[in-house]
């Protein structure tokens, strides 16, 4: 079997100008490597924009670290689409594009999923951040880009802060205390079942969690409740994605909420997980019936 890990220019190791989370890049590529390896087959990162790729000399693509596909969305949009038409592609282009707009968070809403509050701000301007306060209740609102990863193009707020530019279509929710005081908690599956979990915390003074931005994580062993939370919120999908990663925070009332649905080219944390590379191996296997 031979695979391709679809990157981005500024991940592979070879780019003059690496992004600094560019490790996270390489810890999926070790764990992958040597599960694949140990099993006869193979995995290769290519730049989601290399034009010069024969895609159709794999017999699957997984979206990995394409992360600067928010800032090129439809020529990413674009390439994928051309590789699922020579080969299998993991997630598949209807998913990524369901999901690479944070407004799925709206069609889950609607689907019963417990999310958190959110104001949709299309063409944000000083008076809609002033409703978005009021609306949601909070004096102080996280507001992120609808097409966005990293926390790039993030601000927090508080009431009556000046607002800056922005001027692309953003969100706005609350700010919950539980990222400070628990962190977010995220659960990743493969093929429908549970795979591992971790918290992730921010560092002192900051509220990101991603570690870029000196963010931490840690294993976690999510309670039954917990993982039935996040079981239950890829249940409500058509089809059941090859990975997940389901980010959460608990509401006041001690009930998860969803933060993200990760399907497009989440890292995976395998730092935090044993044998991952072999469980995405054998999923991958039963869906090409290579096993």
């Amino acid at each position: 079997m031979r695979i391709a890990y679809l990157a981005c220019r500024l991940t592979l190791p070879d780019s003059p100008e690496r992004r600094p989370d560019a490790i996270e890049h390489d810890q999926m590529i070790a764990c992958f490597h040597a599960a694949f390896a140990a099993r006869g087959a193979t995995i290769e990162a290519i730049s989601w924009d290399d034009d010069t790729a024969d895609w159709s000399q794999f017999d699957a693509v997984l979206i990995g670290s394409a992360w600067d596909y928010q800032d090129n969305l439809e020529s990413f949009l674009d390439h994928i689409a051309e590789i699922e038409s020579q080969t299998k592609l993991f997630n598949d282009c209807a998913t990524v594009r369901w999901n690479c707009r944070k407004t799925y968070l709206r069609d889950l809403a609607e689907r019963g999923v417990r999310t958190v509050p959110t104001a949709w701000l299309d063409r944000p301007t000083d008076a809609d951040i002033a409703q978005a306060f009021d609306a949601l209740g909070s004096d102080s609102l996280v507001i992120k880009r609808q097409v966005g990863a990293n926390a790039e193009g993030q601000f927090r707020l508080k009431r009556g802060d000046p607002v800056p530019p922005m001027p692309e279509p953003m969100m706005a929710q609350p700010f919950l205390l539980a990222i400070q005081s628990e962190g977010e908690m995220s659960l990743v599956f493969v093929d429908g079942a549970f795979s591992h979990g971790l918290i992730k915390s921010a560092t002192d003074g900051d509220y990101r969690i991603q570690s870029s931005y000196g963010g931490r994580e840690e294993r976690y062993t999510p309670d039954a409740a917990d993982t039935a939370s996040a079981t239950s919120i890829l249940e409500t999908l058509d089809e059941t994605p090859l990975y997940a990663r389901v980010d959460m925070v608990r509401g006041a009332d001690g009930e998860m909420l969803l933060m993200e649905l990760e399907l497009v080219e989440p890292f995976l944390y395998p730092l935090q997980a044993d044998g991952l590379g072999a469980r995405i191996y054998d999923a991958l296997a039963r869906r090409l019936k290579t096993i």
